[in-house]
């Protein structure tokens, strides 16, 4: 594979993205620790919001690994 170095301006694109994406996985922890705490809320609507927040940490560690320089072998 060859070495892709990122420009300034990609690198704050993408940190820019990690840090909404983490503030909308925090949102969704928030939301889903209130729906948890109500046994009659709905199930299926809950299972939806943990399977978006795992997507969304998914996401961020995808972009995180992307600010890391590749290390020549």
């Amino acid at each position: 594979m060859g070495i892709l170095t990122l420009t300034e301006e990609e690198r704050a694109q993408i940190e820019a993205r990690v840090s909404a994406l983490e503030i909308e996985h925090q949102d969704l922890d928030d939301v889903i620790l209130r729906l948890s705490e109500h046994p009659s809320q709905d199930q299926l609507q809950l299972r939806r919001l943990k399977k978006r927040k795992l997507l969304l940490k998914d996401s961020i560690n995808r972009l995180r690994a992307r600010l890391v320089p590749d290390i020549p072998a």
